[in-house]
């Protein structure tokens, strides 16, 4: 609003709103400006009668009076207000660059303090009468404001009434997130974010400066002693010079210290109000105590009257209750506070993560980056709620030494000394406990990474029958990180200490006088101040703690937030010029560099080939922007798009169909259930290879960019499926032949019609031309033609001539097509009608059954106990309840102590016996107390680590034996969720809430006793007070469950959409859509803030009312006192009162525990229901083979039939056949027709529907899985490796000797690879074996196959991702070594199996044709179609 009055509040005005609204009021602007300014016009009316005394001569002024002073004083605070007023509006204005407060917001506390200041000039003349105006004045402002408050009243009943009517929805049925309310613009992720970016742009950038005068510091100080040594200077290695410069960025080498500067003047605003509220709750709650005493002076003095009684239980009411409100408002302001840090730091590190170069990218996985918006941004929330606590702590424990000084003198320093001793070391075990918690993620870390690559290669593992190995490896793992979680739950209870200064300073004071003896009012005003004590005794070393840990986070995200951006100068855009790559030095991420000229045509299509490792994607990186440009240029005319189609683009019909059928996906969409609004299961899994490449492929046409970067899209197609891609979308005659494509690819068969041909060596263009130009030079290019692509070099010819007799490529695969089942996945989804969804929605866990008001079920919490055994649980409670009966009777002794007071008048001599009594029974029962505490920690301790350890094996060994359809149909972050979060609850926040539970809710029943063995008549209360107690925590706790439930799964898609994003990096850049996915990132955080926010107010609407239950319970303790003074000794008084004082904090606990064990133990139930999937068959059967089988390699179909699931029609329809010892067979066939089905069968990933498979005369099925698949050897399509040594990718269960491994190395062609590396055989691989190339990886495969050499070998199109070279290798190899094997080969090129002994083709799960290769071929059948589309002509195959 720029105007004082705006058009819309102009004609709400104008239309009489008062009565047209069904809550009429008047409009905001009459209620800012009229109503405001009537008063004031008044005093300026007055003006000139009160500014005429001002000109004449000063008169004296009048006497001070009291009703002057009181004036005076009740002006100042409206003077106050005003400037207040002032102060905000000038704050909120202040650094925010879009929307301003009207200017009605700065004019009417200004024209308040002028008018006022004018006022006060003349108040005090003699002879100045001015009652009259001022009460018209005040009359005037009164009415005026009579509506403004109104107004605020309604907009507070309002609030309260939606939380209500939420809270009674919660209650009734569960909440959805569009239950939610929207978001106050000051909580909403883009208002925190901007003003956060903003603070944190000028804080870095001091940052830098800083950073910039300390390296030029060093630089100084260094270049005096290097200068005398220039040659040894010289002499440093690179290797040395990048040690020292990594040492250096290990320490403080990037901008620090701008993080939390940032943070305080971001919401420094917040910050200050917090602060005020809790510095008020902090001096009320010392205000009790003084009450309590003067109560207890009450009864012990009879003659007094009794109202004065009265009025000390309701000013302990009263005060009680202003506390509670103070306590409120500063909790509500501190979580919401750190609400906005977490979404402005998440925020951050998203656009950062946007941004970052390929540089620093590599400095930071995919999971550190997750983990710095997870649990950095985590802890820096939780901090930031508890912030106050800093100052308030040592400002509340001065505060209750001074009062304990004035009621026990000196001897409170002897209390001061425990505590001092007790806070360092209750810090150091904080400390420690932090360090076992470290060491113990660290042992997580490793679990998880193992856990990761398990789900990834999970199929892997189940052919290798390699699980065992893996699952020892998990539970060493594991057994490290429960031994670190066990010492961290052996901490003590922080409060037992309290005990202890309670008793040194009550036995000093009894001790150094006899005249000293405790009496009631003394007493029991120390153990209310001793309890307010115990608060920030108990978390000042937890906040330390805290503040140490945030220390770490900070480093981790000052780090990342100032890494470098991506140079977006790295790639041109000047549409007057071509693409071009002047003479462009980049290195990947490898430790090469690559340098590269180029000048590409507009319109062009150019290939890049090269062998394994020699840079093709490093090259298609660069131009994108992504790789580190050490020199050149590059320059990109017009947009460029990068292999949902759409992906953000607008829908057009006609491009849309046009593309669909250049990448032959019309029919795989017809087959989909829902057609192009078909769901893709996690990485692609309900589509093949070739058709995910597809999707990609159809995405990039679809964006009609100027410049299309294609890397390797044809590899993982058939050869069909290829020419139509090639013919149909990239090639001449293409959808994008008016575009400009760079190809990389491996395969050769469509060079001769490219434009262009760029040859890659070692990361150098070794050639450039076009195909007739490179054969005429007879360079490498053409000795690599000659050796590796005779049958593709002749296809150019063969297009002309046609030996083959071949027809059109697209008639020919669209007749195939009609044939063809284009995945199992999607033939799945079309034979049946259950579940068309691929993957189900997660059923959101709740505990088991709910009842009606949705409580869980206690079979829950049964589950754990059994986990954790009956003996510890009965145990520990046991424990628990007998040191609540030592409290009891601490207590009750403490109150019959005081009695001595009188007793033993300080006249008489208190007898050194029975005083040293007190304090030993006294000192005995806190002593037990402490040690019982200590007994039932180590109990819950031991009972927790035995829960966690069965509940986690249970878990990793049924999902080790789960079949692979459930891999298939369960996203693998819903397996890891159990594994990390709900494990984690079940370890650390499971059996901390249960002790906090069982502990509070003993406490709150021993006070009680406590109070009703002390006051009788609080028995009549104590009953109404529970119930309205239950009621209300039924309905907080209900809705609070869910509001918890739906804050975790609307934080989930925060995670999950940043790793997609940093995964997609390079695609979402090269498409320039960040801007979208920062707007979508700020919809999910508000989505959670919504949730989050929600649950903030829930739990302070649930907290005020608790809190109000407990003062109740502290007034009817003094109620009744009064009531029974005279039945009642003082000892009893301030034994029930200082305990009920204590009620609010105790209920609050309890509340808020029992939320969240109701929140956590849901866990249990979610790691449950994975720990009891049904299994595949036993590892190990009853009936085992005999040694050395199969020792002939016959294998046997009969009849076999088999699907998906039960429900489901068959994928293979009856398979019949037999395949002779070492016979060589190779399996083609469509995509779809069951090649990849039939060697799941012989492994038994799938189970027969009927008929059998025997293996030498074995059926298969009565096997154990683990005897059956260690006796088969497969080398997959995917080369998936483990991180750990190579030894133990080869070997993991080390069976076998070195000499055995460097065997199988030599003859897989690895030997002088593994030999020239420093650790050898223990080399470390890394994750997915990123640092070996994808032909090494794929000899490895080899390496195992030789290693185990069983009599049978399953390939399954084990050569279809490598180049020419690599296939050559194995297949040669395999030839050699597997020569008296039954080799089963399944392939996309078919010359690798024509020189098999027999192939078999299938079609819709059948054998059609199963002969040698040259029969085959004269049938002119399927296979020869097959043949034909991959160029091979008749003549050269007949031959064969």
């Amino acid at each position: 609003m720029s105007d004082i009055f705006t058009r819309r509040d102009y004609l709400v005005f104008q239309n009489a709103s008062l009565l047209d609204r069904p809550d009429p009021d008047l409009p905001v602007c009459v209620e800012r400006t009229v109503l405001v300014w009537v008063p004031l016009a008044f005093l300026w009316f007055r003006a000139p009668w009160h500014l005429a005394t001002l000109f004449k001569k000063t008169p004296p002024k009048a006497p001070l009076s009291k009703l002057y002073i009181c004036k005076q004083v009740l002006v100042s605070l409206l003077f106050l207000t005003a400037v207040s007023e002032l102060a905000a509006t000038f704050g909120e204005d202040y650094g925010s660059a879009n929307k301003k407060n009207p200017p009605v917001l700065y004019a009417n506390p200004a024209l308040f303090l002028l008018v006022m200041l004018l006022q006060e000039a003349v108040r005090r003349r003699e002879k100045a009468v001015d009652s009259g105006s001022l009460f018209l004045f005040w009359l005037l402002q009164v009415v005026c404001e009579i509506f403004s408050f109104q107004s605020l009243l309604r907009e507070a009943l309002k609030e309260v009434l939606s939380l209500k009517q939420m809270i009674f929805k919660g209650y009734k049925r569960p909440l959805v997130l569009e239950d939610m309310w929207e978001l106050n613009e000051m909580d909403s992720t883009g208002y925190i974010s901007q003003r956060f970016e903003e603070m944190m742009s000028q804080e870095l950038r001091k940052a830098r400066i800083r950073l910039q005068k300390k390296q030029d510091r060093k630089k100084k100080s260094r270049s005096k002693p290097y200068s005398d040594h220039n040659g040894l200077v010289k002499g440093i290695s690179q290797d040395m010079l990048i040690m020292v410069r990594k040492k250096e960025d290990g320490e403080t080498n990037y901008p620090h210290s701008w993080l939390v500067p940032s943070i305080a003047k971001t919401f420094k605003w917040v910050l200050i109000e917090s602060a005020f509220f809790k510095l008020l709750q902090d001096l009320l709650a010392f205000v009790s105590p003084q009450l309590l005493k003067l109560l207890i002076g009450f009864t012990k003095d009879k003659p007094v009257h009794a109202w004065q009684g009265y009025l000390y239980a309701s000013l302990l009411l009263l005060v009680a209750i202003i506390h509670s409100m103070f306590l409120q408002q500063f909790t509500l302001r501190s979580f919401k506070l750190g609400m906005r840090v977490r979404a402005a730091i998440t925020a951050a590190v998203y656009k950062k993560a946007l941004t970052l170069s390929n540089d620093a990218r590599k400095e930071s996985t995919v999971g550190q980056m997750v983990t710095l918006i997870s649990a950095d941004a985590h802890c820096f929330n939780e901090v930031t709620n508890f912030i106050h606590l800093l100052w308030s702590c040592p400002v509340q424990i001065a505060l209750a030494l001074s009062f304990l000084w004035v009621e026990l003198g000196p001897s409170v320093l002897a209390g001061l000394l425990v505590m001092v001793l007790m806070v360092p070391i209750n810090g150091l075990l904080a400390i420690k406990s932090k360090s076992f918690q470290a060491k113990s993620m660290t042992y997580k870390d490793k679990r998880m990474k193992i856990l990761n690559e398990i789900l990834s290669g999970i199929k892997i593992l189940k052919l290798y029958a390699w699980e065992p190995s893996f699952e020892a490896q998990i539970q060493g793992f594991r057994e490290q990180e429960l031994q670190m979680i066990f010492f961290s739950l052996y901490e003590s209870n922080l409060w037992f200490y309290v005990l202890q200064v309670s008793l040194a300073t009550f036995a000093v004071f009894v001790s150094v006088s006899p005249n000293n003896v405790l009496d009631a009012e003394k007493t029991f005003t120390s153990i209310s101040l001793f309890n307010i004590l115990r608060a920030p005794l108990g978390m000042l070393p937890l906040l330390i703690s805290a503040m140490v840990q945030m220390s770490v986070s900070k480093r981790r995200l000052e780090k990342f937030l100032s890494r470098d951006d991506l140079d977006i100068n790295a790639v041109n855009h000047d549409n007057s010029h071509m693409l071009s790559v002047m003479p462009f030095t980049f290195m990947p991420v490898w430790v090469r560099f690559l340098s590269v000229s180029l000048d590409i045509n507009p319109g062009s299509l150019v290939a890049v080939v090269g062998a394994v490792g020699s840079g093709k994607s490093s090259l298609i990186s660069a131009l994108l922007g992504e790789m580190h440009n050490l020199s050149g240029s590059v320059n990109i005319k017009g947009s460029v798009a990068y292999d949902n189609i759409l992906f953000g683009s607008d829908l057009d019909e006609l491009r849309f169909q046009r593309v669909l059928e250049a990448c032959a996906l019309e029919q795989d969409l017809e087959l989909l259930p829902a057609g192009i609004q078909a769901e893709i299961g996690e990485k692609g899994i309900n589509l093949s290879g070739g058709q995910k490449q597809r999707v990609s492929l159809a995405r990039a046409a679809y964006s009609s960019a100027d410049v299309y970067l294609l890397d390797d899209p044809l590899s993982a197609v058939d050869s069909h499926v290829g020419k139509h891609l090639f013919e149909r979308l990239i090639g001449p005659q293409g959808l994008l032949k008016d575009k400009t494509r760079i190809l990389v690819t491996h395969g050769i068969s469509f060079l001769p019609y490219v434009d262009e041909i760029v040859v890659l060596v070692d990361g150098v263009v070794s050639e450039v031309g076009s195909y007739s130009s490179l054969r005429a030079s007879k360079g490498a290019f053409s000795e690599f033609l000659d050796t590796y692509a005779k049958q593709e070099s002749s296809e150019a010819q063969e297009k002309s001539e046609r030996t083959c007799g071949a027809s059109p490529v697209f008639p020919l695969y669209s007749s195939m097509r009609e044939k063809e089942n284009f995945s199992p996945r999607a033939k799945e989804e079309l034979g049946s009608k259950k579940g068309q969804r691929l993957i189900e929605t997660e059923t959101v866990q709740t505990g088991g059954c709910f009842s009606l008001s949705h409580q869980v079920k206690f079979s829950v919490y049964l589950q754990y106990l059994r986990s954790m055994g009956w003996c510890y649980g009965t145990m520990f409670i046991t424990v628990y309840f007998i040191q609540n009966l030592a409290f009891i009777g601490q207590n009750l002794w403490l109150s019959d102590w005081t009695n001595d007071a009188v007793r033993y008048p300080n006249e008489s001599t208190y007898p050194a016996r029975i005083r040293d009594v007190r304090v030993g029974a006294y000192g005995g029962l806190g002593m037990a107390q402490g040690f019982l505490v200590f007994v039932g920690t180590l109990l819950l301790a031991d009972g927790a680590i035995c829960a966690s350890r069965t509940l986690h094996t249970r878990l990793l060994s049924n999902i080790l034996r789960a079949p692979m359809l459930f891999f298939d149909t369960t996203p693998s972050g819903r397996v890891v969720n159990r594994f990390a979060k709900d494990m984690f609850t079940v370890d650390e926040l499971i059996p901390a809430a249960l002790r906090s539970v069982i502990l509070k809710m003993l406490e709150l029943l021993a006070t009680l006793v406590i109070i009703c063995l002390a006051v009788p008549l609080f028995t009549a209360v104590v009953i109404p007070l529970i119930a309205i107690y239950y009621f209300v925590e039924r309905f907080y706790l209900t809705t609070s469950r869910q509001l918890r439930r739906l804050d975790s799964v609307s934080r989930s898609p925060i995670y999950s959409h940043f790793g997609e994003t940093v995964s997609g990096l390079p695609v979402i850049r090269a498409y320039g859509y960040q801007e979208r996915f920062l707007e979508q990132n700020t919809v999910t955080i508000d989505n959670n803030l919504k949730c989050v926010c929600q649950l903030i107010v829930s739990n302070r609407w649930m907290a005020i009312r608790l809190e109000f239950l407990g003062n109740l319970v502290v007034f009817f303790s003094a109620l009744f006192a009064v009531i029974s003074r005279d039945s009642l000794d003082s000892g009893l008084v301030g034994l029930s009162v200082s305990y009920a004082l204590n009620v609010t904090l105790i209920l609050n606990t309890l509340v808020r525990m029992t939320s969240q064990l109701e929140t956590h133990v849901v866990s249990v139930e979610r790691v449950k229901e994975y720990a009891e999937i049904p299994n595949e068959a036993a590892w190990i059967a009853e009936k085992r083979p005999p040694d050395g089988w199969p020792s002939e390699g016959r294998v046997r179909f009969e009849d076999y039939k088999v699907r998906y699931r039960p429900e489901l029609e068959l994928v293979l329809h009856g398979i019949t056949c037999d395949i002779r010892s070492n016979e060589k067979i190779g399996i083609v066939g469509r995509t779809g027709a069951g090649k990849s089905s039939l060697t799941n069968c012989l492994f038994r990933i799938m189970e027969a529907a009927e008929g059998r498979i025997l293996i030498d005369g074995v059926d298969i099925a009565r096997l154990g899985l683990h005897d059956l698949r260690s006796r088969l050897t497969i080398i997959p399509q995917d080369p998936v490796l483990f991180s750990g040594t190579l030894r133990m990718n080869l070997d993991p269960f080390e069976k076998y000797s070195d000499e055995d491994i460097w065997k199988v190395l030599e003859l897989a062609h690895l030997k002088d690879f593994v030999g020239g590396l420093a650790a050898g055989l223990q080399h470390e691989v890394a994750e997915g074996g990123e640092n070996l190339s994808v032909g090494q990886r794929q000899l490895l495969c080899l390496a195992r196959a030789l290693l185990r050499k069983s009599r049978i070998l399953i390939l399954d199109e084990a050569t279809a991702a490598v180049d020419l070279e690599t296939d050559n290798l194995i297949q040669t190899t395999i030839r050699r070594e597997f020569a008296h094997c039954t080799v089963l080969t399944i392939a996309h090129r078919i010359n690798t199996i024509l020189d098999s002994s027999r192939v078999m083709v299938l079609d819709a799960g059948k054998i059609v044709e199963f002969d040698s290769p040259a029969t085959l071929l004269q049938k002119q059948g399927q296979f020869f179609a097959l043949a034909r589309d991959s160029g091979i002509c008749t003549a050269e195959t007949t031959s064969l």
